[in-house]
């Protein structure tokens, strides 16, 4: 498979005033899962259109292996159908009046696959899928979680370079979905393709990338590991997209983060001597023990009292809404409140899960983060 190098990629509309994608540079390496995350209007799709080929770049260069695939500089477009590349749509785009063999075998017959072969991919793929017993039907005779299998076999049955995915799991509910998360993590497995994957959801995201890049408003804010993203934020944009519930925000610059917040960025500038000053401070909800009365404090925790203002049941786990004189932060626990509502209790965080920004929003880096 071949590695894919967008050179500071760009794609605006009428005539440069609305910009998508701004000067973008990637590096998909060969059997990669990306996911492109973020929000709607971020340019992850546009992204995805650009290397398959249906969208032109206004700026920069696109590298298929050794094969550049478009520059706008050099006047080079080499069309869709000549890149080896699959693409699988949000809507499966399935013939309606072909069945599903039809329909899967259809790219192996327009590129004029002998029959016998044909026939032998196309049982292998629908095969490994398990959707060989459908092959009779037609799409409207299967569910939304099948259809998509048949979007996928069609594609990998003529053995594309590169798989791009535009959130394809986003038309099922949430039992199919599960499942074919589980699908592609097996499909990747199996076939070692490099899969691209546009989606909003940061679930789907975490759970399915080897790298994950994030993006806001055609810019790119962060590529790294799915630990890299959650654990260690590069801003407070992708510190506050990745996480359910959202990350706790303290704005020191806000006269209500006193005592509380200034409490934290005065251990932080003496015990990691930080040269740069902290205006923001993030809390995950899952990094907040919360204990029923005071316990004894442990070295590099950092502890507080609050007043229990809400219980959230969810399911097997609980939110707790918490007030610090006039700030409010969110906890989760797995065990049951021994706490009720207007309850005062207190709380303990490892000094190393907290998350800590400066004035223009970006990570401050402290103790192993900066050697």
């Amino acid at each position: 498979m071949p590695r894919i190098l967008l050179d500071k990629i760009s794609k605006s509309y009428d005539g440069g005033q609305s910009i998508a994608v701004k000067e973008l540079d990637l590096q998909i390496e060969d059997g990669e899962f990306m996911c492109l995350l973020g929000p709607s209007g971020c340019g992850k799709t546009t992204t995805l259109r650009m290397i398959a080929g249906l969208e032109n770049l206004t700026k920069g260069e696109i590298i298929v292996g050794d094969r550049v695939v478009d520059a706008a500089a050099k006047g080079v477009f080499i069309p869709p159908e000549q890149r080896g590349i699959g693409f699988v749509f949000q809507s499966y785009a399935l013939w309606p009046h072909l069945n599903i063999e039809q329909n899967t075998d259809f790219g192996l017959r327009m590129r004029k696959i002998p029959k016998k072969e044909r026939e032998e991919r196309v049982s292998h793929i629908m095969k490994t899928l398990g959707i060989d017993q459908f092959r009779d039907r037609y799409p409207s005779q299967l569910s939304g979680g099948q259809q998509q299998r048949v979007a996928l076999a069609r594609m990998l049955v003529v053995n594309p370079d590169v798989l791009l995915l535009d959130e394809p799991l986003s038309n099922l509910d949430s039992r199919l979905r599960l499942e074919m998360r589980a699908e592609l993590k097996r499909i990747h497995k199996v076939f070692g393709t490099t899969i691209i994957f546009v989606t909003h959801d940061q679930w789907e995201a975490m759970t399915l990338a080897t790298s994950i890049v994030v993006m806001k408003e055609g810019t790119l804010q962060q590529l790294g590991t799915p630990e890299d993203i959650y654990e260690r934020p590069a801003n407070r944009f992708v510190a506050e997209f990745v996480g359910n519930p959202p990350i706790n925000l303290v704005d020191l610059s806000q006269k209500d983060s006193v005592p509380f917040g200034h409490k934290i960025r005065k251990i932080f500038l003496s015990k990691y001597k930080l040269k740069i000053d902290i205006s923001l401070i993030g809390l995950r909800p899952e990094n907040i023990i919360l204990f029923p009365e005071l316990v004894v404090q442990k070295e590099n925790h950092f502890y507080s009292s609050a007043i229990v203002t809400g219980i959230l049941p969810i399911g097997g786990s609980w939110i707790v809404e918490l007030e610090i004189k006039t700030i409010q932060i969110f906890a989760t626990t797995n065990q049951v409140p021994e706490y009720k509502i207007n309850d005062q209790i207190f709380f303990e965080i490892n000094l190393s899960t907290i998350h800590v920004f400066d004035e223009k929003g970006n990570r401050i880096l402290f103790s192993k983060e900066t050697e």
